[in-house]
């Protein structure tokens, strides 16, 4: 069947070990010097490692793959004791994923008297625990915002400061004219959404490329036409802004890459925006 899993750049690898704690399902592990994908029926597709990942070496892929069996993970994630368990399951319920999460308790049950842990305790602070509390993974849980009326909005329409096309990273020219001696501005894909005066403020006057870090395939291609737009095109200025989300890092991972390769050092400001539109961040920052 084709379904999404984890797909690792060993090239960009460096065997650091931190997607492995990252990946609470156990599907990854370190080998000859590399983390590895060791099963396709332990990764459950979610990405969870990927924002841990400090060399940007993971991504999502759809593909030919075993279905996911959460049953094998939880008789696996037993031998690593209660709390890796937990966490896995507490992981499970942040996605939505109930009906594994059933699979999970009943697991726990039928074998209970075969754990070196209480099953019940496990299954009690499951239940317990609140994803919307301010825990676990903020790129993916579900959220709903209460508004305030604005009582200083204006039914006007503002108008669009977007001056090209196209604007998804795979499909821009890094040397197109617009480019050329350009302040770019580098957003995830979230950040317009996020900020009501995205245009106005941050995008005016800029050229824009747009890339999701997380789910968009190929990003080397990202790589190269960032180092492209810096050596060729002369670009003056690049900000990138992200979201607070962990693997929104990976742009910046990303542009950090393609200074290391270019040859001229172009100015970089990041700008890192919270799930609700808040600014957390907004400063210029060196590399070197």
């Amino acid at each position: 069947m084709k379904r999404q899993v984890i797909q690792i750049d060993e090239q960009k690898c460096t065997g650091c070990g931190d997607c492995v704690t990252g990946c609470a399902e156990g599907a990854l592990q370190i080998i000859d010097g590399k983390a590895r994908l060791i099963s396709d029926v332990l990764c459950d597709g979610l990405g969870a490692c990927i924002g841990v990942c400090p060399e940007g070496a993971i991504e999502i892929i759809e593909r030919e793959a075993e279905p996911y069996n959460e049953i094998k993970v939880v008789a696996q994630m037993v031998k690593q004791g209660k709390n890796t368990l937990v966490a896995h399951m507490k992981h499970l319920k942040e996605h939505d994923m109930h009906e594994y999460l059933k699979q999970a308790v009943g697991y726990l049950m039928e074998h209970k008297s075969e754990l070196p842990f209480n099953a019940e305790e496990v299954i009690r602070e499951v239940h317990f625990y609140n994803p919307h509390g301010g825990h676990g993974c903020l790129g993916s849980k579900t959220m709903q915002f209460k508004k305030t009326e604005n009582t200083s909005a204006t039914d006007i329409d503002q108008s669009s400061e977007l001056r090209q096309w196209p604007v998804q990273m795979h499909l821009i020219s890094p040397v197109a004219p617009y480019f050329q001696n350009a302040d770019v501005l580098l957003a995830a894909d979230c950040v317009a959404y996020t900020l009501g005066n995205f245009h106005s403020k941050y995008l005016k006057n800029k050229s824009l490329a747009v890339a999701c870090p997380k789910l968009d395939s190929n990003q080397d291609v990202y790589l190269e036409k960032l180092v492209r737009m810096m050596d060729e095109a002369q670009i003056n200025t690049l900000t990138v802004m992200i979201m607070e989300v962990p693997c929104c890092g990976g742009l910046l991972r990303l542009v950090q890459s393609a200074l290391a390769r270019s040859e001229r050092k172009v100015p970089v400001k990041v700008i890192k925006v919270g799930v609700q539109g808040d600014i957390l961040e907004d400063k210029w920052i060196n590399f070197n």
